[in-house]
């Protein structure tokens, strides 16, 4: 469910808290001033959500550029919505280390929301019969936290229609948030019904398809009819169905330009032309052979 609020369009989540629609995405987002510019940039743009990560090596960064800026664009930490991720190095025994030093990294008393990053452990093949207790473990740490009120809410990331099933038979708290590839070429179909049916959120990261996307005949059609950027296409399709992205970009302008996705809508056509592409083509990690 999506709604327009002051801070923007936003998704309900399990919670009863809202996510906004858009956030920026930090990956490979690297150095205090890089990211200061980033983050400004988003602000005046008026994106109200951040998506970082322990393997980024960036949660100290966006911490103090948070602190530093949201006073300038006169708005308090309740303004915004912070998501980072456990690091695959942490899965299992060492999840509460992983989610204590994502806080202290962060400089913050709560994360709005925080996802095992990955179905698999660092270090271990990807056959490994540890992996499901680890994520298991994990995940009771997750649950732990959030009992705390350190996370508000909590969820994964690249889990695959097998992880997920096998998460929510087991959870003791319902995981609020999926986060995956999605974009025309990978609609993960399966997935977003599972979400649907179980009150989880499915969220996009590479929806330009790690920029492949950008040059596609059928996108850049679609974005000449609609006086529009590719990604701005290939963004807007992903909102149109109440899908909330994270697109990524150091450059101020590009930071701009990808948040205005909610002055224009796609036409019916053009939303099935762009979701006829879908052949299962990934352009990020493949999770699917983690046991």
């Amino acid at each position: 469910m999506t709604d327009t609020t002051t801070d923007g369009p936003s998704v309900l989540l399990n919670t009863g808290t809202r996510m906004p629609l858009l956030g920026l995405g930090t990956y490979r987002l690297q150095g205090a001033e890089d990211t200061h510019r980033a983050v400004d940039a988003a602000l005046t743009a008026g994106y109200r959500a951040f998506d970082t990560a322990a393997v980024y090596r960036n949660e100290a960064d966006i911490g103090q550029a948070l602190r530093v800026l949201l006073p300038k664009h006169g708005l308090s930490r309740g303004d915004v919505f912070i998501t980072s991720k456990l690091s695959p190095k942490d899965q299992g025994c060492k999840a509460r280390d992983g989610c204590v030093r994502s806080l202290q990294q962060l400089g913050l008393d709560y994360i709005d929301l925080y996802l095992i990053h990955w179905p698999g452990t660092q270090g271990l093949p990807v056959g490994d019969k540890q992996n499901p207790g680890n994520r298991s473990q994990s995940w009771e740490a997750l649950e732990d936290f959030h009992a705390e009120g350190k996370f508000r809410a909590i969820g994964v990331s690249n889990y695959t229609t097998k992880h997920m099933k096998e998460l929510l038979e087991g959870c003791r708290v319902t995981p609020a948030v999926l986060q995956v590839e999605f974009h025309p070429r990978l609609a993960q179909r399966e997935l977003r019904v599972l979400c649907e049916e179980s009150g989880v959120c499915f969220q996009a990261y590479s929806s330009l398809g790690t920029g492949v996307l950008l040059s596609d005949p059928i996108v850049q059609e679609v974005a000449g009819r609609c006086g529009r950027t590719p990604a701005q296409v290939l963004l807007r399709w992903a909102v149109q169905q109440h899908v909330p992205v994270l697109p990524k970009s150091c450059q101020p302008s590009r930071v701009e330009e990808n948040g205005r996705l909610f002055d224009f809508e796609l036409s019916d056509l053009d939303m099935v032309k762009l979701s006829a592409l879908d052949c299962g083509e990934k352009f990020c990690w493949d999770p699917s052979l983690v046991v």
